[in-house]
């Protein structure tokens, strides 16, 4: 029974030519759980799955770069010919329902209680998805935000979201096999600390002990080689750079490895 990572977008603040924002499909027994759903993002799941066949969506924060590709999910689901048996659980920050309705002029979420049950999330919040065990942690950013943490069978992944350096994100990465870090500015500005430079990307990996550290949502100031190459350096550790497409086998015992990417042949 193997934890899977697969990359469906990596950029920020928005989408590039072939390349989404932040986004992941976590495979884990027969579970599947969209993890951020960044603009372009639904698009590069059908790629590896039916929509229709996911056991639930996982959202880190509000951003749009991080949850907007729920409106194409919304046509999918509700009048694509991709409806789910049952409605979707979608673990997200409160609000969200209400975020979606006003964008179809709805006063409130329940036009879509056909396709969604949205579960709103908490510091600690705990969810069982099949095989999965989902944690969340509340880390800090410029608004309502959580880090992940997934286990199955004895593998774990750690997901940063969107993070500035704190004590609650080495703690959802502990010992983690494999932790997915955003790597989006060059520097702080003074006073502010909502996002990681590569430095504290691999500071954190260092200081939880995780076997690799694979880096993601690198913003415009840098390229996702300098800021992986800085984040290898601080960590010392097995670091690779998150590109589309690519697919990640997430076991205990070995560091994760790459199994396939959809552009090969």
């Amino acid at each position: 029974m193997s934890l899977t990572l697969t990359v469906l977008g990596t950029t920020s603040p928005h989408p590039g030519p072939g390349r989404p924002c932040s986004g992941y499909l976590l495979r884990g027994g027969d579970a599947e759980v969209w993890v951020d759903a960044g603009p372009g993002t639904f698009a590069e799941l059908q790629r590896h799955t039916d929509p229709a066949r996911l056991s639930a969506i996982w959202i880190s924060h509000l951003h749009a770069d991080h949850c907007a590709d729920l409106l194409s999910a919304v046509y999918g689901l509700a009048y694509g010919g991709l409806t789910p048996a049952a409605p979707l659980p979608v673990y997200a920050p409160r609000d969200l329902g209400q975020r979606l309705a006003g964008f179809f002029g709805q006063s409130d979420s329940g036009f879509l209680s056909g396709i969604f049950d949205f579960r709103d999330l908490h510091d600690g919040h705990e969810a069982r998805v099949g095989e999965l065990r989902l944690h969340s942690r509340a880390v800090v950013h410029d608004t309502e935000a959580y880090g992940l943490r997934a286990e199955c069978a004895g593998s774990v992944l750690a997901y940063s979201g969107d993070s500035g350096p704190c004590a609650q994100l080495a703690e959802l990465a502990q010992g983690a096999d494999l932790f997915l870090c955003e790597a989006d500015i060059d520097r702080h500005r003074e006073g502010e600390r909502v996002h990681l430079t590569p430095e504290d990307a691999g500071a954190v990996a260092r200081a939880a002990g995780v076997r690799e550290l694979l880096v993601t949502h690198v913003g415009p100031t840098l390229t996702p080689q300098d800021a992986t190459a800085r984040a290898a350096r601080a960590f010392g550790g097995r670091t690779g750079q998150a590109r589309e497409g690519d697919v990640k086998v997430v076991r205990a015992s070995t560091p994760a490895s790459f199994v396939r990417s959809v552009d090969e042949t």
